[in-house]
């Protein structure tokens, strides 16, 4: 089986390319992927390439498939697995494993054969093992790549904690019918993170969402509305806070000085970092969710609080099985719906060049059809794009049916007409 993939040899170099995948073994998985939605840690690796720690050493001469948040569709079962898959199961990938022996592998980052970025993978028996290859029931494929996102944004929130005063018990999850911020949070991940807090199992009671970009502090307030979250008992506020003089004292004023029993940081920014630990109440947890590409990042932290107010600090580094399970089974019931974080579609041969300038491209996530061959397009620019391509005018008018949102039938409009990779 050929398939045409896009491989990391080294720091920035991204080639994409056609070969020969071997013959599946007992205990393999021969797959089809159809989406992959492109994620910042991919750029790191691609600029970091042996350096990361989740790339091999020996890229230059192994290279690896890039791309972990895929879905798509099995072709031939191992004998070992028949018993579990067949073929024309969907599926999804959790890509964090942690193996014993390697805890930091992972599809997409560390593996020849298996990665998002590809027509066909091969799926290796440690991921069935470790009971990382999931089902997948919904209808869209683009669902299936956003689950690993989901994940990451709900195990972030399940890893937020908080105590009872003179018991050394952690009661582990946001505080249900808290105050809660979400600093740097109109972008894609922040989108993820407001739906889940809003329409998600344990709701504050008052949500704070700030960033320095009124474009899409504006776009994340006609998705995620005022009137919605106050439907589920959420008073929902966005801050634009790039001209505000004292934004510290600005945010407590929405706790009456109080401060918050949750902050996330969704920016790895010093400044930003800083802020979340003064508005943080007392037991306050502090959820640095974004990872940053240099190993000193630091910031201050007010030790004072820690010892006299419990204030502490946690975070995490993508999700696990359960947190996958759990977004796929909220996206299937229509809990949430993560297709506001996507603002980008593209084909496979693409997907070099969108990755090594991910963090140059506005707007949110970019998900890529790997069985096409697209140029990157913002679902914005569709309509404009329509006036000489009647594949696009036809887009246009789908997403404007969908509140501007990818859709599922926008998905099968364009995986039927668009140009095969």
């Amino acid at each position: 089986m050929k398939t045409k993939a896009v491989r990391l040899y080294g720091k920035n170099d991204l080639r994409l390319e056609e070969f020969e995948l071997p013959p599946i073994r007992e205990d393999e998985i021969l797959a089809k992927v159809i989406s992959d939605s492109l994620c910042m840690s991919s750029y790191k690796a691609a600029i970091q390439g042996s350096d990361h720690k989740r790339v091999p050493k020996d890229i230059d001469k192994n290279p690896v498939i890039i791309g972990h948040e895929f879905c798509g569709q099995i072709v031939e079962v191992g004998k070992k697995w028949q018993d579990k898959f067949k073929p024309g199961d969907k599926f999804t990938v959790q890509p964090a494993l942690n193996l014993k022996d390697n805890p930091y592998a992972a599809p997409g980052y560390s593996f020849q054969y298996i990665g998002g970025d590809a027509t066909y993978i091969i799926i290796p028996n440690e991921v069935m093992e470790q009971n990382c290859l999931l089902k997948y029931e919904g209808d869209a494929f683009f669902y299936g790549s956003l689950a690993e996102p989901m994940s990451c944004i709900i195990g972030a929130f399940h890893a937020s904690y908080h105590t009872q005063q003179g018991k050394y018990i952690h009661i582990m999850g946001t505080l249900e019918n808290g105050f809660m911020a979400i600093l740097a949070g109109a972008g894609p991940m922040g989108l993820g993170a407001i739906d889940y807090a809003v329409h998600g199992p344990k709701p504050p009671k008052l949500l704070v969402v700030t960033d320095i970009n009124q474009e899409r502090l504006d776009r994340a307030a006609s998705i995620y509305t005022q009137e919605d979250a106050k439907k589920h008992g959420v008073d929902l506020y966005y801050v634009n806070t790039a001209n505000i003089d004292d934004v510290e004292n600005y945010l407590l004023s929405f706790t009456d000085g109080r401060g918050f029993d949750d902050v996330f940081v969704f920016a790895p920014v010093r400044e930003l970092v800083e802020l979340a630990d003064k508005i943080l109440a007392r037991d306050g947890c502090l959820n640095f969710f974004a990872g940053p590409s240099d190993p000193n990042f630091s910031a201050l932290l007010n030790f004072y609080n820690v010892h006299y107010n419990s204030t502490h600090v946690v975070g995490t580094s993508g999700g696990n099985t359960d947190d996958m399970i759990e977004a796929l089974d909220l996206m299937a019931k229509g809990i949430v719906n993560p297709a506001a974080m996507i603002t980008h579609i593209g084909g496979l041969n693409c997907v070099a060049q969108t990755t090594l300038n991910l963090p140059k491209i506005p707007g949110g996530k970019k998900l890529i059809y790997t069985n096409i061959e697209l140029e990157l397009v913002a679902i914005e620019d569709f309509k404009e794009k329509g006036k000489e391509n009647p594949l696009f005018a036809e887009l246009a008018k789908i997403v404007e049916r969908n509140n501007g949102l990818w859709c599922k039938e926008a998905e099968d409009f364009l995986l039927e007409n668009a140009k095969k990779i």
